[in-house]
């Protein structure tokens, strides 16, 4: 984490927050350029010397300028949309280090991807070979595939990230994979380069990835029999990180577990989002008022479920980390916003001083935090700065008001 205090002054690196408040406005999204590369170098070091692609998971951060630093920094990029590819063509990304992920691809997407030349299609059903074949012979192209495997592992995690039981929309089950395999090798304008699989999102232990592998490497051992070969084996994302008081593996104790059962002739594919991103962000809101209802304690804030959905989503709990140090021993408090929804919350009993005026950051909010953001209640969303040592780059303007009805008309007179 780069954020820390300095005389009681909350700083994310060498920038005090509340500055950058009153630069920019609230509530404001913050990320730590220093975090992310740091984040990013403790994947990539431990695989030097080893066949390997690390692709961000854009659904976690898709900003422009984080592509862009991440691209700069050697990353590929695991894409779930169309909307996704164009951002990471945009931001420089390699569209030879792409994977393109998720269950309803459209055609139109499909080709999309084709013309630009991705690494690889994650296919996660039959039909969705069919489909492919069909888009990529209109072409005249050879789609390169990888079938992502349902291998009805635990992930111990909330239910909405949970990805790898039966019960769950992802992949195919590795019972009906063979069969996959068999018929992708058999279409002519399919070529089978992988498997993959990923079993949900903020993971803090090893023994859950460790399982679904071995399952993987068992079905490869299969598929050699069968005459399919595989160049990559793809282990997905999930490695959680600490918002509170989590302690997950650090990733280099997380590939010291993994490599050792890889064997060397495959490359590893990597999907991390969170991991990357995360505790590089901040909400910044500033208290419109504080409430005492005689039961409870509520801290209003400029900023609600609207900017980051995750407390309310996921029940996810996000550090509180006051902008001046010295409220944080205050009267325990819920932290609110404007929204006009009961689930409009960020944090939950915690000890603050914060009054009217005052500047409350959140933590962790660097991934699935402005992704997710919205302009319900028509508020317009939050503008994004990256720090860089003292320095601050607005990389998204605020939104305007006038920008929520964009592209809206009034009904023409004779109509109503």
């Amino acid at each position: 984490m780069s954020h820390h205090y300095q005389n009681q002054q909350l700083m994310l690196e060498d920038a005090a927050v509340a500055d950058l408040a009153d630069q920019f406005g609230t509530p404001l999204y913050l990320y730590s350029r220093a975090a992310i590369e740091q984040a990013y170098q403790a994947f990539a070091s431990p695989l030097k010397g080893r066949k390997h692609l690390i692709c961000f998971a854009v659904k976690a951060n898709s900003n422009l300028a984080v592509l862009n630093l991440l691209a700069r920094l050697g990353a590929g990029f695991d894409i779930v949309s169309g909307g996704e590819l164009a951002r990471v063509l945009a931001a420089g990304g390699d569209p030879a280090k792409v994977v393109f992920s998720g269950v309803g691809k459209t055609r139109s997407e499909m080709a999309q991807a084709l013309k630009a030349g991705i690494h690889c299609f994650n296919v996660e059903s039959v039909a969705e070979l069919d489909r492919l074949n069909g888009v990529a012979g209109e072409l005249g192209l050879v789609a390169p595939i990888s079938i992502r495997v349902n291998p009805d592992v635990d992930a111990k995690t909330h239910p909405y990230i949970a990805t790898g039981l039966k019960e769950n929309k992802f992949g195919i089950d590795i019972l009906m994979a063979p069969d996959a395999f068999r018929k992708a090798a058999s279409l002519p304008n399919l070529k089978v380069l992988g498997v993959d699989c990923h079993i949900g999102s903020q993971l803090t232990e090893t023994e859950p990835f460790v399982a679904a592998l071995k399952r993987l490497l068992a079905l490869r051992e299969q598929l050699q029999a069968d005459g399919i070969e595989l160049a990559h084996i793809d282990i997905g994302g999930g490695l959680g990180v600490t918002y509170t008081d989590e302690q997950p593996p650090k990733p280099a104790d997380y590939l010291a577990e993994i490599l050792p059962l890889i064997p060397a002739g495959l490359t590893l594919v990597l999907e991390p989002g969170r991991a990357l991103v995360a505790n590089a962000g901040l909400l910044v809101g500033r208290v419109e008022m504080t409430k005492d209802n005689g039961f409870k304690r509520f801290v209003i804030l400029d900023t609600g479920m609207n900017d980051l959905m995750r407390p309310t989503l996921y029940q996810a709990v996000m550090p509180v980390l006051p902008i001046n140090q010295a409220q944080q021993n205050g009267p325990l408090s819920d932290l609110v916003g404007p929204v006009c929804e009961t689930g409009d919350w960020l944090a939950k009993d915690v000890p603050l001083g914060a009054e009217e005026g005052d500047l409350v950051a959140i933590g962790g909010a660097g991934a699935y935090g402005f992704v997710m953001s919205s302009q319900y209640n028509s508020r317009p969303r939050a503008a994004e700065v990256m720090v860089q040592g003292s320095q601050a780059v607005l990389i998204r303007q605020r939104e305007t008001v006038e920008s929520l009805w964009a592209g809206e008309q009034l009904l023409p007179e004779a109509s109503c």
